[in-house]
């Protein structure tokens, strides 16, 4: 089932210029600073009570964030949900007729696994499921 929010990615264009916004004009902590590879992108998580904000710059132009921004510019890139069986979630999820981008799990940021539910399904949103 659905836990809760996990966090809310929001896709930049330089991180360093997100972090100015969020840490020292919002008043917000940043919590940690990674390079997801596979993504190709690099987080910083920002904390907010039980959530996250995920802010998510593009380390390649051609990988799914650059092309986000490319062609709907910076924002809100996807919610994700924390659950705590995921590889169950997806399967009942196909079996309903949820359209998936990733049929197994892969590592997401944080050393989570993470699989994403394609937009088309979900009214358009994008939404990945996360397991911690």
């Amino acid at each position: 089932m659905f836990e809760k929010i996990d966090h809310i990615g929001i896709a930049v264009k330089d991180l360093n210029q997100a972090i100015r916004l969020y840490r020292d004009q919002l008043g917000l902590k940043i919590k940690g600073i990674e390079e997801v590879d596979q993504q190709k992108v690099k987080v910083a998580f920002i904390p907010v009570k039980e959530t996250n904000l995920e802010l998510l710059e593009p380390t390649d132009p051609c990988g799914p964030v650059g092309k986000f921004i490319a062609k709907k510019g910076e924002g809100i890139h996807h919610i994700s949900f924390n659950v705590s069986d995921l590889e169950g979630k997806l399967k009942q999820l196909k079996e309903e007729g949820i359209e998936l981008i990733d049929q197994e799990p892969r590592k997401g940021a944080g050393g989570a696994k993470v699989a994403f539910l394609h937009p088309k399904s979900t009214g358009g949103v994008l939404i990945e499921l996360c397991e911690h």
